[in-house]
């Protein structure tokens, strides 16, 4: 006989047998072991693993039950979160065949009787009655086409008298969930920030919040708590950018989401850019969705079709950008320092592809270097560097080519009254490139600024208000990892330039989105500028992002992602995928 128990506290499954020695028990062992995450035999007789992990992995272990005619049991916990498994596999199943429950005049007519104040768009109305169909779906549409508001109208319609909201979301999105929710739902309690320590959180959740927010970084320091509260009532669970638990299982982020997973009613997710890498990235989310349906890298393209909605640019209107792609040369010291280390690089790489292929995972740092080099080798002062004779030739020279050029285009801009935003990657760049223009009034916004009041001068929020509203700040030079989502400058700015870019294609896109969004006039031009150094990582940057956004494209059926192909090209660490190791492996060899 089988039993099986649900342990609350870890939000684990465990598997319990009376007879070790049973031929099927062992071949179940052997099967958690291959297919599940995190599993443990804590003694001959009981396997323990996440319950979202047993869910997937739920399938195989029936086959082997009946197979050998098990007896199987469970407590009455594990039978109710089993039966709400049972019940969004069928909704799945329906969604496969195109069943849909609601009707677009049915959703229409919920949100009034509920009291839902803003009215959807044709889109966003076609997203919703979808969505409403499904326990668990996804969003997609690109930035600016309302996707909180789409949460917010599902929320409104399928919740009970006593439903909570759980959001996941970056902490730049927060203000735009309040304020969303102030507009569509004016009635609702506020949204209660779930942070601090986990007294803290502890002690907010004692006061019975109807809707939370709460970040990634944070919800794996209080997952006791947060999961503890949320055992207690139904509950739905939204992830804003959901793309940040694209590591899964083994990453923190993807980790304590994913414990959660068999809890809520009601599931979301929503990105405008769900696969920054590969469609590995989208096998997580789906996990998140549906535990209960496997999927792996290679099928999870097709079992997430059913179940996700997208509004493009096309349908909004919104013109195409257009992409210029300027050749900037390195000076001659700097083109001397970083063959040097181009060289060095390569001896590395060929070491570890003889040796040690894990180790090019390391190859992140690399990539690193050479960035610094081609834009600012200044970057390179104050680290523990051995070319210090070169890297003083080129100090000597002054600024960068590059930094030189983007400060030049930027007076020209503001000369003309327009306002730019200026990118990079590197902090220490953003505030160099914001201090040469302190005459255009130019502010800077990066991990180190934090969220606030707009009265608060150095806040986030500050600053862009600023630059919205002050005529002589012509210049906001930001990271789009800080700065790439949660913020809209399209309504003052129309113009950006890239000093560089990483691997990161979400960072990519959603930064040029800051100014290329709903709500721009059909006449507006939309001007990307991307400054790259020929024959340098840049080239290999430009490569590998022009090939995951035809990745991307591809699979959300959405050419309006697409950048112009003669122009068209994580934060950068040792997080690079192997595609992009190998591409920067060629580049370091001169092809």
């Amino acid at each position: 006989m089988l039993h099986i128990e649900y342990l609350a506290d870890i939000h684990s499954a465990r598997i319990i047998t009376d007879d070790e020695q049973h031929i099927g028990w062992h071949e179940l062992c052997r099967t958690c072991k291959e297919n599940g995450e995190d599993v443990s035999f804590d003694t001959t007789k009981t396997i323990t693993m996440p319950w979202w992990s047993f869910l997937s992995t739920r399938p195989s272990i029936n086959r082997i039950v009946r197979k050998n005619k098990i007896k199987l049991t469970a407590d009455e916990e594990a039978t109710r979160l089993l039966r709400l498994s049972l019940a969004r596999e069928r909704t799945y199943q329906q969604a496969s065949e195109g069943v849909q429950e609601f009707s677009e005049e049915e959703v229409k007519r919920l949100l009034t009787e509920k009291g839902f104040q803003r009215r959807l768009t044709p889109q966003q109305l076609r997203n919703v009655t979808r969505l409403a169909s499904l326990t668990a779906g996804a969003t997609f549409s690109v930035p600016g086409a309302g996707k909180t508001t789409e949460g917010l109208a599902l929320y409104c319609i399928k919740k009970e008298e006593n439903t909570k909201l759980l959001i996941v979301a970056p902490k730049n999105a927060f203000t735009a969930w309040e304020e969303t929710l102030s507009i569509c739902m004016p009635e609702s309690s506020n949204v209660v920030r779930l942070r601090g320590g986990s007294r803290n959180v502890a002690q907010l959740l004692q006061g019975n919040p109807e809707i939370m927010v709460i970040t990634y970084q944070q919800l794996p320091n209080v997952l006791t708590e947060v999961g503890s509260y949320l055992s207690t009532v139904p509950f739905f669970m939204y992830l804003d950018e959901s793309h940040r638990i694209k590591r899964g299982n083994s990453g923190v982020y993807g980790k304590a989401v994913l414990s959660l997973a068999h809890l809520p009613e009601q599931k979301l997710i929503m990105s405008g850019t769900p696969l920054p890498n590969s469609t590995e990235d989208l096998v997580s989310q789906f996990n998140f969705l549906y535990p209960e349906v496997k999927v792996d890298k290679d099928s999870v393209v097709g079992h997430i079709r059913p179940v996700y909605v997208r509004t493009t640019k096309n349908e909004l209107g919104l013109p195409l950008p257009r992409y210029y792609f300027t050749p900037i040369q390195m000076s001659l010291a700097q083109r001397r320092l970083y063959n040097l280390m181009r060289d060095e690089e390569l001896r590395q790489a060929e070491i570890y592809l003889a040796r040690d292929r894990n180790k090019l995972r390391t190859m992140g740092r690399s990539a690193l270097r050479l960035l610094q080099v081609a834009s600012n080798p200044s970057l390179l002062a104050n680290s523990d560097f051995q070319h210090h004779e070169l890297l003083k030739d080129v100090l000597l020279e002054g600024d960068s080519p590059k930094i030189n050029y983007i400060c030049s285009r930027a007076r020209q801009l503001a000369s003309e009254g327009k306002k730019v935003i200026i990118w990079s990657t590197f902090v220490e760049s953003i505030e160099q490139i914001s201090n040469r223009l302190r005459d255009l009034g130019a502010d800077y916004i990066h991990g180190g600024v934090d969220s606030g009041s707009e009265d608060v001068s150095d806040t986030r929020e500050a600053k862009i208000k600023r630059f919205h509203d002050d005529p002589n700040c012509f210049v906001m030079v930001a990271n789009p990892a800080a700065a790439g989502e949660g913020i809209s400058l399209h309504k003052v700015c129309h113009y950006a330039i890239y000093l560089d870019r990483s691997y990161n294609a979400a960072h990519f896109l959603q930064s040029v989105d800051r100014i290329h969004r709903l709500g721009l006039s059909p006449d507006q031009e939309t001007i990307v500028e991307m400054i790259v150094s020929p024959d340098s990582v840049d080239v290999s940057v430009h490569r590998r992002l022009e090939n995951k956004i035809h990745v991307m494209s591809d699979v959300l059926n959405d050419d309006s992602i697409m950048i112009e192909p003669e122009y068209a090209d994580e934060e950068i660490d040792n997080g690079l995928n192997d595609d992009d190791i190998l591409d920067f492996i060629n580049h370091l060899r001169g092809q």
